[in-house]
């Protein structure tokens, strides 16, 4: 597929380099210009292009930019056909850029999103660290393969998506429609905890929508009080201790 990414960050970087590298014909574009796109985001194949070059002709655009950041891109997408698929990565983390009202009233994340950009969206890939996408992505039927959630009005933006999770080395859960994707939103038992499939499937369930920002914050807190950087693995049972 034709895929444009926006956004060079972790997230991007990461899946820049397993689509590039898996054939697909990547470009990838960030605020900065094409000449400030490292070197290792193109190291397998990958073009580094304006954003505006990044959204034309393109079956998928991934969009992985800081949350509060997509009202300043939604430009991008007025002559974006429909039929291309839009993921966003995105999560709100309010004490980091900022508080978004109608997020902080209960308008779940992605269907903000859809709104700023005025086009349908998937949400993919926000429930993972950016340490998962790069380190622990495996092929398909690896016993032990961690799930991540995909969520989209539209079956078929939704059957790509998962499609393309599936090819970035883990395993794909249909999560229904995105007024449900707050159940993948932090802090919820979904997020970023490296579950199986099964348990995976059990996290949403079990997701609490009036506490999810309250733990969020609480979490935010325990991080912020940590005198070095944690670990992938201490980071992960972090947010899981948070559903003990």
């Amino acid at each position: 597929m034709k895929l444009g990414i926006i956004g060079t960050g972790p997230v991007g970087t990461s899946l820049a380099r397993t689509f590039s590298a898996g054939g697909h014909d990547v470009e990838v574009a960030n605020s900065r210009g094409p000449e400030t796109v490292e070197a290792a985001v193109l190291e397998f194949g990958a073009q580094a292009v304006t954003a505006e070059n990044a959204v034309q002709g393109k079956d998928v655009i991934i969009l992985s930019v800081p949350f509060t950041r997509i009202p300043d891109v939604a430009v991008l997408f007025a002559s974006v056909p429909a039929e291309a698929v839009v993921i966003d990565t995105s999560n709100y983390f309010p004490h980091l850029s900022g508080r978004v009202q109608a997020v902080e009233d209960g308008q779940v994340e992605s269907l903000w999103v859809a709104e700023q950009l005025g086009r349908p969206v998937a949400k993919a890939w926000n429930a993972a660290l950016a340490g998962t996408l790069q380190t622990r992505g495996v092929p398909a039927g690896t016993p032990g393969r961690i799930a991540l959630p995909v969520a989209a009005d539209s079956d078929e933006e939704r059957r790509v998506a998962m499609r393309l999770v599936d090819e970035s080395g883990f395993e794909p859960f249909d999560a229904g429609v995105l007024a449900d994707s707050w159940r993948q939103q932090p802090m919820t038992p979904a997020y970023c905890t490296e579950l199986s499939l099964r348990d995976l499937e059990k996290a949403l369930a079990a997701a609490d929508r009036s506490a999810a920002p309250r733990d969020r914050d609480r979490q935010m807190q325990r991080f912020a009080a940590l005198t070095s950087a944690p670990t992938l693995e201490a980071t992960v049972e972090l947010n899981r201790s948070l559903h003990r």
